[in-house]
């Protein structure tokens, strides 16, 4: 019987449990048709478990979901895509090999043909204002496009409910200002958006509702726009937010990590070539890499990591010892450590162990192996070190990297590196996916390395972490670097153009880049 209701959808006292973990515990909330609520938690606050379990990838334990008013079971993706849910995951499920138009068949429950297809995607693209090509090979775009793929996808299904987890962790603020003009675009029409985000100025700015979750439970409920984006994350994390302690300082070092006309020809039919790119880093600098995804990022880390060997034997120095025609153990030797953007795959082997992933990198700065065989105690003490200290939320060093929530992956990661003590660390996108709680102590573990005399060179996509921990930085766009900027003289508007170059509309209105940083 389906009872008259305001709700889209409502859960009623959803638990769920997994072995040594209750993710969900007794939790209610509910969704208006054309309500953008966010969902706030730490990770591993049960976030993900509960909108799996709206998705049909998993089923609750206990409780009920009501949708328009009516009890159902969503068996599978397939019944909640038939209900009208659609979600876009925050690790996308895309077949590299394949082109775009490919990637969203493969996602379509009804036979359609691919000019149909193609005519529908341009259409979708056109109303919500999403730049892509249809035919490009996935392996060449960037994480941004990557999540326009997911989000064309979802919008083929004129969803009644759209999930997003984590949307905006790889968008710069040209991006992110697009994305909610589409979400908002969205929920005039009556769509409910269930938004799941760390970005609490995000919140505060999009979302009419929030319901915050604590291990599992519901904390609270507010209206974000009544609130700080400090108040929201204590709420998260049930006390109090920790700034980041950093001396202004004006002295450094001496040049640790000096890049001299780098240049490199871009890999395949789509890599981004690297052009003259010269930089230098100096003892306890932090030196940070702005950008819209897909503008040589990844391939400036594997150049500067040793993954991808360069070409000419002087362009890179560390501590004035030129390790360029090194590979990336020879370089880890000589002290430098690095994290890639891609914690899946590129960072971590999801199916090893948190204690074999942390022998893959730190066997030679911590001796956790000798004369080829690895020393497995010391392994384990040096995973539960470093799981101790980056409070990542795991049954013990012997987990599958694969069964952490994205955050707690990133934390593990980014731990496993900084407690090498590098002398040059090489971190892209640090936050990536991580609480408001986890970011503090993050930026707080780069900048106290950086006071003990490592240079650091942190690329990321957000702009408000680049300019809370950096002493000077640059943009890269099209594989060439800017001029670089000292932190605190460079203005928001500035680095925005520098960021956008010929990437979308040069003319695209500052006002947005400059409100997305006004809270």
């Amino acid at each position: 019987m389906t009872e008259k209701t305001d709700y889209r959808i409502e859960l009623s006292a959803i638990t769920k449990s997994f072995p040594g973990v209750l993710a969900n515990d007794n939790v209610s909330f509910a969704i208006k048709p054309g309500e953008i609520h966010a969902l706030l938690g730490e990770n591993g606050a049960g976030k993900s478990t509960l909108v799996k379990m709206i998705y049909g990838i998993m089923q609750p334990d206990e409780g009920e979901i009501r949708w328009e008013g009516e009890a159902i079971k969503v068996a599978n993706p397939k019944a909640a895509r038939k209900l009208g849910v659609g979600m876009v995951f925050q690790h996308f499920s895309l077949f590299e090999a394949m082109t775009v138009l490919e990637n969203i068949a493969l996602g379509m429950d009804a036979k359609i043909s691919q000019n149909l297809l193609e005519e529908k995607i341009r259409e979708v693209m056109d109303v919500y204002g999403l730049k892509l090509d249809p035919h490009r090979i996935v392996s060449t775009l960037s994480v941004g496009e990557r999540q326009r793929i997911e989000i064309v996808r979802a919008l083929l299904l004129n969803p009644r409910l759209l999930i997003m987890d984590e949307p905006t962790s790889v968008l710069t603020p040209q991006e992110v200002a697009q994305l909610f003009e589409t979400l908002r675009k969205l929920s005039a029409t009556g769509c409910s958006i269930l938004y799941i985000s760390h970005k609490l100025h995000e919140i505060k700015e999009l979302c009419d509702q929030a319901t915050i979750l604590r291990g599992g439970k519901v904390v609270g409920e507010c209206d974000p726009k009544q609130e700080t984006s400090k108040s929201m994350a204590e709420m998260m994390i049930g006390g109090d937010l920790k700034q980041i302690e950093k001396d202004v300082k004006t002295e450094f070092g001496d040049p640790r990590f000096v890049v001299d006309n780098l240049s490199q020809v871009g890999e395949g039919d789509f890599g981004v070539a690297l052009s003259n790119i010269s930089f230098s880093v100096r003892a306890g600098e932090i030196f940070g890499i702005a950008g819209v995804a897909g503008n040589g990022q990844n391939e400036l880390l594997m150049a500067l990591s040793g993954e991808v060997p360069t070409s000419n034997a002087d362009t890179i120095k560390l501590d004035g010892k030129s390790v360029a025609d090194q590979n990336i153990l020879q370089r880890r030797k000589h002290g430098l450590c690095a994290v890639p953007e891609e914690r899946n795959g590129h960072a971590a082997v999801v199916d090893f162990s948190l204690s074999d992933n942390a022998i893959l990198t730190a066997r030679e700065r911590m001796n956790l192996a000798s004369g080829g065989l690895i020393k497995h105690s010391e392994a384990r003490s040096y995973t539960d070190n470093v799981i101790s200290t980056f409070g990542v939320k795991t049954t013990g060093s012997a987990s599958p990297a694969g069964s952490l929530s994205g955050g707690n992956l990133q934390k593990f990661v980014v731990g496993r590196e900084i407690m090498q003590n590098p002398d040059v660390l090489l971190i892209s996108q640090p936050t990536w996916g991580v609480d408001a709680g986890a970011a503090a102590a993050i930026h707080q573990a780069i900048v106290d390395l950086a006071e003990n005399g490592s240079a650091i060179i942190v690329i990321s996509q957000d702009l408000d972490e680049l300019l809370a921990i950096c002493d000077e930085m640059a943009v890269i766009n099209e594989g060439k670097l800017s001029k670089t900027l000292k932190v605190g003289e460079a203005s928001v508007d500035e680095i925005g153009l520098l960021m956008g170059g010929i990437h979308g509309d040069p003319n695209a209105n500052q006002d947005s880049v400059e409100n997305a940083h006004a809270h």
